[in-house]
């Protein structure tokens, strides 16, 4: 989360991880303490303990910080030279701070103590423990020591915190409706994609024939919109020679997250971990000059990249997906109405799928970065101009550019009003000056092209994992894998419930029927829990009438609908 000392909901956190790890070491003796940081709605502390923890361990852990917290014990820093600190924390037997105050590098570090409890701690914190009243300990996870496999596994507690009672219970059940909401329960139960497929390994998805038509839709959707936007789609080879990846720079930048090199014929081959070298080789295939910019190039571009295994979590973090990318190669001139317009799309598509509502940065020059003060100072400002223009409210997130130029990273808000990083418009620098891409210009000279790297939705996986939970697996009616499901009350209305079938069917409506032998209440409840948007029940009725009984998921009756007026009514109703 973003913190400043001026933030309480940071300092009230953190306090709480720290009364947090005292109530645990005060249970579970011999536990030893890492780090507690303060997180988006919470936070967690990681410990090293003899305990394994259970459930149950929570309500202990929570009644004995209720006891600290009652205490008033306030919140005190004091800084101490590194020497005296290695020292301290070395007789305690406290391993993981000894670790942090040697990689720190600083000649003192800071403590803060509260109620006989000690922590290496920067803050801030609140005045007193007795304002940490209203908190709850959600879970348990496992956790690596510094996020790598091959350091030791610690457990982690994750809890959260608030002002008041009843932010609290709202966040509560928020948390109840996120868990109703969960992609990958979901996923399972409606039959759109599998994970679990052991023999294969782990982090990558299979899209089952449900799910494949919404990434069908999705891809059709942007394509379409796209092409009417002046875009050409291209498709690039999923290895390339490892030399392509040292002239982009991702053997040196990106390394740890790219797959092994693989030797073929005496050659260092990768798999692909992002798309834009591909593009840049397609640009130079031809001379352009001025009159040709801008090429707006996309794909639908599948990447590789490798997450440890402890990060990988349903659609949202996996080692393979598809990237709707697309790069904008334009001369200086052409930058700021290329990023207005591709902030103009992002806006339409997203509010295509459901989501109008955003939280926009625009990050500037960090530390470290290529390209000139010039370059930089030309760039941000015009990304800055173009949120004016496009009356996008936004914030600065100053130095949190990547490298090779400024950025402007567009997050979606939910149903439950969770934040969701999808889209990104990127102006870089890096990889223009390493390939030596350029244009002939109005004078007949050689200048460098401008390249914007952006993407809509981000990775399809990803988007796809959150469009179910913000609509809970209930698509709206055109997104739906499966539109209307037939439902004959009995087996001798099947020839009429194919007929209905048929006909919708070649109206170009996705339509499925239930054949089987139960009753027409199992099967209205099984087409609901599938989340189909509409119902149609055929029986005696309505065969003879050539008619059908029209519900919806959310049991609303439609009445009897005529067969020939069946797909307006559906068009209508959705």
């Amino acid at each position: 989360m973003n913190s400043s000392d001026n933030d309480y909901l940071f300092k009230l956190r953190h306090s709480a991880a720290h009364v947090m790890a005292q109530a645990v070491q005060e249970l579970f003796p011999g536990t030893k303490i890492t780090i507690g940081p303060p997180i988006e709605d919470g936070f967690y502390y990681d410990f090293d303990s003899p305990h394994r923890f259970v459930p149950d361990d929570l309500a202990k852990i929570e009644k004995r910080m209720r006891k600290i917290v009652s205490g008033n014990h306030s919140f005190v820093a004091s800084d101490h030279e590194i020497d005296e600190a290695r020292d301290f924390w070395g007789k305690r037997g406290e391993k993981y701070k000894v670790e942090m105050i040697d990689e720190l590098n600083e000649p003192t570090v800071s403590y803060y103590t509260s109620g006989g409890f000690v922590d290496l701690c920067k803050g801030p914190h609140v005045a007193s423990t007795k304002e940490i009243v209203h908190f709850r300990l959600l879970k348990m996870a496992g956790a690596y020591w510094r996020g790598d496999e091959k350091r030791e596994q610690l457990q982690r507690i994750y809890g959260t915190v608030f002002p008041t009672q009843k932010e609290l219970e709202d966040h509560l059940h928020r948390l109840e409706e996120a868990k109703k909401r969960d992609h990958r329960e979901l996923g399972a139960r409606l039959k759109l994609f599998s994970i679990q497929h052991e023999e294969a390994g782990s982090g990558f998805i299979y899209w089952l024939p449900k799910g494949t038509v919404v990434r069908r839709i999705i891809e059709d959707y942007l394509k379409n919109y796209l092409v009417s936007k002046g875009y050409g789609f291209v498709s690039t080879p999923h290895v390339a020679r490892a030399d392509l990846w040292r002239t982009s720079g991702h053997l040196d930048y990106y390394r740890e997250n790219m797959y092994p090199i693989m030797q073929l014929e005496n050659q260092e081959f990768i798999l692909k971990p992002m798309n834009c070298p591909g593009h840049i080789l397609i640009y130079k295939n031809d001379l352009h000059s001025y009159r040709d910019l801008p090429i707006r190039m996309a794909e639908f571009g599948t990447v590789y990249r490798y997450e440890r295994s402890g990060v990988l979590h349903g659609l949202f973090r996996v080692r393979g997906f598809t990237q709707d990318d697309a790069h904008i190669f334009c001369t200086p001139d052409q930058l700021e109405d290329e990023v207005v317009e591709t902030l103009r799309i992002i806006v339409e598509v997203l509010s295509a799928f459901g989501f109008k509502d955003y939280e926009i940065k625009l990050s500037t020059r960090p530390e470290k970065y290529s390209g000139t003060l010039e370059g930089w100072a030309h760039a941000e400002e015009a990304l800055k101009k173009a949120l004016v223009k496009t009356e996008l409210a936004y914030s600065i997130d100053p130095g949190e550019g990547v490298f090779y130029g400024p950025k402007i990273d567009l997050k979606i808000k939910d149903s439950l009003g969770r934040a969701w990083q999808c889209s990104t418009v990127q102006v870089d620098f890096n990889n223009p000056e390493r390939f030596h891409i350029t244009y002939r210009d109005e004078n007949g000279g050689e200048s460098q092209v401008f390249m914007i790297h952006r993407a809509l939705l981000g990775s399809l996986e990803r988007f796809f994992g959150v469009l179910i939970e913000h609509y809970a697996g209930a698509f709206p009616f055109w997104l739906a894998p499966v539109q209307a499901v037939v439902l004959p009350v009995s087996e001798k209305f099947h020839e009429y419930a194919e007929n209905v079938q048929r006909c919708l069917q070649q109206s170009g409506f996705r339509v499925e029927a239930d054949y089987s032998a139960s009753k027409v209440g199992a099967k209205v409840r099984e087409a609901t829990m599938q989340k189909i948007p509409f119902l149609l029940v055929v029986g005696g009725r309505e065969m003879e009438s050539r008619t059908v009984s029209v519900r919806t998921r959310e049991g609303k009756d439609l009445g009897v609908v005529p067969l020939d007026e069946l797909s307006e009514k559906l068009e209508i109703g959705n």
